[in-house]
């Protein structure tokens, strides 16, 4: 490898680490009997095994109470020892000086979000439980309710569940969205039941966890691709106004590496929100961007004279319409190269990147792209 690239990878590292820092962390506390079926539904909307981490550090100096922080972008609250209705009064006590202690740190470092599991089929729900939900709604904590194990047959949840759940809403607790959401975190290939409820808890999840930790939900998620989409489109339109603002200016075309900050950044914070490792990510954006910006002055002249308009780069030097379109068509054409590596769609043999096809993808998606006037970059966003 050259010593550009290894600059270039190095940028990358640094850029990939900045993010994640922007990025943030979202903090989920998780409460409920032994055996809801907890760790099953953590596993089933953040991926395969996320629960099975072990044990966290303690979020306060001899606390019970341990945060397992998983992936960069996801803490799940666990709480060692203590249980809902044997120890709820501890486990408030606890619960209230985290939240008394974290307060006026980072958000990072904050509680967003708590779930409260029941059991489908338990018909009956105490009244120890409804008063931990309403001491959890007092310590600020947005509290969803969350019916595990619910028996589904063709969309249909079983009549004892709603019972349940009807029981529940009719004490008027103070629940997001007044309601039990019904789950069913595991498909069940005997039965044919299949997995039921997952999307509602998560968007109700997103609904009320607050504004700053909402892209690293996103990110720690493992099952709405759309929500990962909208949120790279909207770091790709960031970085499109930033490099349209650093070339308001016309600058010379040696200059073009002033965009290339803007550009890592982008790409680095996508690969954020769709899991790619640093490595992995690493690669595929020295892969993805080789013909696009470390390709030579003929290569991107060449990719450049596509952009609507633009004709040749004249007189050396590169304007706000050139630097955001180029911008855009990067943006687009790496998040492509991020959907397709995170469904596996890249790899070649013993799982490693397939180099040609990393390249071939971008270059494909970044000359359609490069060429869409802003009515069919509408299109294109509304179609995928």
């Amino acid at each position: 490898m050259g010593v550009s690239d290894e600059l270039f990878r190095k940028k990358f590292r640094d850029e990939y680490d900045k993010q994640g820092l922007a990025l943030g962390r979202f903090n989920l506390a998780i409460f409920g009997k032994t055996g809801v079926g907890k760790s099953t539904l953590i596993n089933a909307i953040f991926g395969e095994e996320v629960a099975a981490t072990g044990i966290g550090r303690p979020v306060t100096k001899g606390s019970r109470l341990y945060l397992d922080r998983i992936g960069g972008h996801l803490g799940i609250l666990d709480t060692q020892g203590l249980e809902v209705g044997k120890n709820s009064k501890e486990l408030v006590s606890e619960l209230n000086d985290v939240v008394k202690t974290t307060r006026g740190k980072p958000l990072e470092e904050q509680l967003h979000v708590a779930w409260y599991c029941v059991r489908g089929m338990d018909r009956r729900f105490e009244d120890s439980e409804a008063d931990f939900i309403t001491r959890l709604h007092a310590l600020g904590l947005p509290v969803i309710v969350v019916m595990t194990q619910v028996p589904v047959r063709d969309g249909v949840v079983h009549p004892d569940a709603l019972e349940l759940a009807r029981q529940i809403s009719d004490r008027d607790l103070p629940i997001v969205d007044g309601r039990v959401f019904h789950t069913v975190a595991q498909a069940d290939p005997f039965t044919g039941q299949g997995t039921h409820g997952l999307h509602d808890l998560l968007d109700a999840t997103f609904r009320v966890a607050p504004a700053g930790a909402q892209a690293a939900l996103v990110a720690a998620q493992a099952i709405d691709a759309a929500a990962k989409i909208r949120q790279a489109r909207i770091t790709i339109r960031a970085a499109v106004a930033s490099a349209a603002a650093a070339a308001a200016v016309p600058i010379p075309f040696a200059d073009a590496t002033l965009l290339v900050p803007i550009q890592l950044g982008m790409m680095a914070r996508v690969g954020h929100l769709f899991g790619i490792p640093l490595d992995r990510a690493g690669l595929m954006s020295t892969l993805a961007t080789t013909a696009a910006t470390q390709g030579g002055r003929a290569a991107v002249t060449g990719l450049l004279k596509l952009v609507p308009g633009a004709g040749t780069i004249a007189g050396g030097v590169i304007g706000a319409s050139v630097a955001s379109t180029f911008t855009y068509a990067m943006g687009e054409a790496w998040l492509t190269v991020c959907q397709r590596a995170a469904r596996g769609q890249l790899d070649g043999v013993n799982g490693l990147l397939d180099n040609a096809q990393v390249r071939s993808a971008f270059l494909e998606a970044f000359t359609k792209v490069i060429k869409l006037d802003p009515k069919q970059r509408k299109e294109l966003e509304r179609g995928r």
